[in-house]
């Protein structure tokens, strides 16, 4: 049976590496997504196409293999892989891929690849997975077959991105609330022109020091830590080992302070946090660039601001902006012409409220 599905692209508004961490993480699915067609073959071939990039992957179901040339097929050779090891039936199969999410530019656009897939691949095969198993399957594909340690909040916020709310996701117990998001603010993507790479081994490295952390601590995650005992026992972890261990802890307290003044509506508090956010980034986590933290200082200097991080894993990529709606024409003007003179080039801007199917 052909079918045709899609997956927004995600950011988070806080939440920043807390994911494999166990913690919280607020995020939201944005207007920009991968969609993803195909049908059934009749033999055991893989055909895949990404019409964007103009290239074409072909193989075999009972031999699938990364690819080595295209990094792009991995994500979906993952998910095939992963789906046969749950002993789920699967034939030849061919799929096109289209999408309008940059690539590289912190919006989860391997994740949203890898979802739509599995979203499409489940209407042609008619299989059923929870929500959880899918987000897991996903992240398996990106773990083995593109070399990346990446947690669960990119595939959960696809899977459950619903429009006008943000999703608040907690990575202990697994749960997702949707949040209603006021009215008076819309959210600005800016994409700072350094590819989002995290294969490189940063993001690798910061995981592993998250963990060190924990060990040397004796708990079981850097959930299970209040910030001020964590500042208590600071002698207990390297320097380096504590900066970015505190990141996190910090990072948790600020999602539970954003969904606290979400239900108050107070999104000059929300920003706030936001800009706390990156300065953690900035000194302790640093997976921040010169590039993103000249667009959050410029941020700052515009009508309409009310707060700014930089999006997703880090080490390049885009920034999100909190901006009030009543200003958006004023912000977008003058953001651009600051991030423009500060970087010496123009920017990509996006700008979107929460979105989802």
């Amino acid at each position: 049976m052909p079918a045709k599905v899609c997956a927004h692209g995600r950011v988070e508004v806080l939440g920043n590496h807390t994911d494999y961490n166990k913690g919280l993480a607020l995020a939201m699915g944005v207007e920009y997504a991968t969609t993803v067609k195909g049908s059934r073959r009749t033999d055991d071939r893989i055909i895949l196409r990404a019409r964007d990039l103009k290239k074409i992957w072909e193989g075999s179901i009972q031999a699938i293999q990364p690819s080595e040339t295209e990094s792009w097929a991995n994500y979906i050779l993952g998910v095939l892989q992963g789906l046969k090891e749950c002993g789920i039936p699967l034939g030849g199969v061919e799929l096109e891929i289209h999408s309008n999410l940059p690539m590289g530019a912190g919006l989860s656009s391997s994740a949203a690849l890898a979802i739509a897939a599995l979203r499409c691949l489940k209407k042609i095969f008619r299989f059923t997975l929870p929500p959880l198993e899918m987000a897991k399957l996903a992240q398996q594909a990106e773990h083995r077959f593109a070399g990346v340690k990446c947690g669960l909040l990119d595939p959960m916020t696809i899977l459950h991105a619903k429009k006008d709310h943000l999703l608040l996701l907690d990575f202990s117990s697994m749960q997702v609330k949707a949040i209603p998001f006021p009215q008076d603010a819309v959210f600005l993507i800016a994409n700072s022109g350094e590819k989002h790479a995290l294969v490189t081994g940063e993001y690798n490295e910061r995981r592993e020091s998250c963990e060190e952390a924990a060990r040397l601590l004796g708990i079981a995650s850097l959930r299970k830590i209040a910030p001020l005992e964590f500042v208590e026992r600071k002698e207990e972890l390297p320097e380096r080992v504590f900066r970015r261990a505190a990141h996190v802890v910090f990072e948790i307290a600020r999602v539970s302070l954003a969904v606290l003044a979400l239900g108050r509506e107070n999104l000059i508090e929300l920003g706030r946090l936001m800009d706390e956010s990156h300065v953690s980034s900035k000194f302790n986590f640093e997976n921040s660039t010169p590039s993103l933290d000249h667009l959050c200082e410029v941020s700052q200097k515009c009508p309409g601001h009310l707060g700014a991080r930089l999006s997703g894993g880090g080490f390049g990529g885009s920034t999100l902006h909190l901006i009030e709606s009543n200003k958006q024409e004023e912000f977008v003007s003058t953001f651009q012409k600051k991030a423009h003179t500060r970087l010496g080039h123009p920017i990509d801007l996006f700008v979107t409220s929460p979105s989802g199917i």
